[in-house]
């Protein structure tokens, strides 16, 4: 359960951004769009948030900062050896900032823990690490590492709740890898299940990532092809059946004018690896004849809510954190509604998954779906730096129209639309 997400100095972002997905006092839809933890006296959670900005504001540097988070806490321990650069980028258009390394921190509850997790790295190594854990709601600092640029020394803390060999976790550490991510692959099991919340709980799709291979796996047994197309048909898609042929990759499968150089790099990377290929199965009028349709005959809506489906019921049924960017790209504002009202249903999202998304449809921001405390903004400011802040700020009435509010500007995060004189 993700509880508050934390970015500086990374891509557009400058200054210390926060997402808090915490409710507030707000008393509108709470038993929908609120959960509460098994953490003791803490406070319930919000199982969605969405995010609004003109474009290049900085809504998806925000979801890209998890994004590296999540890759390197799994990969850094890895992939790589001392020495090589860590690929990040800090903000640029300052003297001082594209020095500075870039800090994320993300607090989140796992296995009914509350942990507050962070680290900075530039592009040569980690210059802090810390963890503290919240047991019963006390706070133990487990480890906190810290590069000191003048003396070129790395200072380390471990807690004595921290089990396990330290001193060899800690000399097995390189300087661009975390000690996380070192202290599990040496089977530390203490730190598992923070590592694991990373792992296995963060879900990202990006606007070119619509995981259609995903989906057509999910449709590859009956139980799983019947629950993506209830979901389609759900969005009023009247598609009759779905149907997956399983054939193996042939390099005569490939068009015989295709270069020789592309011909073999696809040989290479597929030759010989299963290849699903989905059909769309319609009714025609007046008769019991299915009728079969490739994907790329079919909407681009519907290609992209199929593609959507599979990683969708899977973040419902493990009660996994969703980010996604542009969750209305080429669907209809109607499609998106429904997948929300999926998130914020509690009698469908029994495991508490979260939803964190930017969009540009105004048509569902209205307070039938949304809470005031869901609703988030991005904008540059004059140093072209992203600010993130929450609708909350401008104390908005509780039957506010905030479809008309946004576009009148009275929240801000719009675009200035100029004038084009040739």
């Amino acid at each position: 359960m993700l509880i508050e997400f934390s970015v500086t100095n990374f891509r557009s972002i400058r200054s210390t951004q926060t997402l808090s997905l915490v409710a507030t006092s707000f008393s509108e839809l709470q038993e929908q769009n609120c959960f509460m933890t098994p953490e003791k006296g803490a406070p319930s959670l919000l199982r969605s948030a969405v995010i609004y900005g003109p474009n290049a504001s900085g809504k998806s540097n925000l979801l890209k900062s998890l994004d590296f988070v999540e890759n390197f806490v799994t990969e850094s321990s890895k992939e790589g050896q001392e020495g090589e650069a860590i690929d990040v980028k800090p903000f640029l258009f300052n003297s001082i900032s594209r020095t500075e390394p870039s800090e994320f921190e993300v607090l989140f509850l796992q296995e009914g823990i509350r942990y507050q997790y962070g680290f900075a790295v530039n592009n040569t190594r980690v210059t802090h690490e810390w963890l503290i854990a919240y047991p019963e709601g006390r706070s133990q600092r487990w480890f906190e590492r810290e590069y000191n640029t003048a003396n070129k020394n790395e200072n380390w803390y471990f807690g004595s709740k921290l089990k396990g060999n330290k001193t060899l976790l800690q000399k097995a550490t390189r300087s661009n890898a975390l000690f996380l991510s070192t202290a599990v692959q040496l089977n530390n099991e203490q730190l598992k299940p923070v590592y694991n919340w990373f792992h296995q709980k963060l879900r990202t799709i990006h606007v070119s990532n619509f995981y259609h291979l995903y989906s057509a796996s999910m449709c590859k047994t009956d139980a799983g092809r019947k629950r993506v197309l209830a979901l389609l048909n759900a969005a009023d898609l009247s598609i009759a059946d779905l149907k997956v042929e399983i054939k193996k990759f042939n390099s005569t499968d490939m068009p015989s004018d295709m270069p020789e150089p592309l011909k073999e790099y696809i040989c290479r990377t597929l030759d010989g690896k299963e290849q699903l290929d989905v059909k769309f199965l319609h009714t025609m009028a007046g008769s019991n004849e299915l009728i079969p349709l490739e994907g790329f005959e079919e909407s681009v809506g519907t290609r992209r809510l199929f593609d959507i489906a599979g990683p969708w019921l899977d973040v419902i049924d493990n009660g996994y954190i969703l980010f996604i960017d542009e969750l209305n790209n080429s669907m209809h504002p109607m499609m998106v509604r429904f997948l929300i009202n999926m998130i914020n249903d509690p009698q469908i999202n029994k495991n508490n998954a979260q939803l964190i998304f930017s969009t540009h449809d105004t048509s569902i921001l209205d307070n039938e779906l949304f809470r005031r405390d869901q609703i988030w903004f991005t904008e540059k400011d004059a140093s072209n730096a992203t600010k993130l802040y929450p609708l909350s700020d401008f104390t908005p009435r509780k039957d506010e129209a905030l479809e008309k509010g946004y576009l009148n500007g009275r929240y801000g995060a719009i675009p200035y639309i100029g004038e084009v004189r040739f």
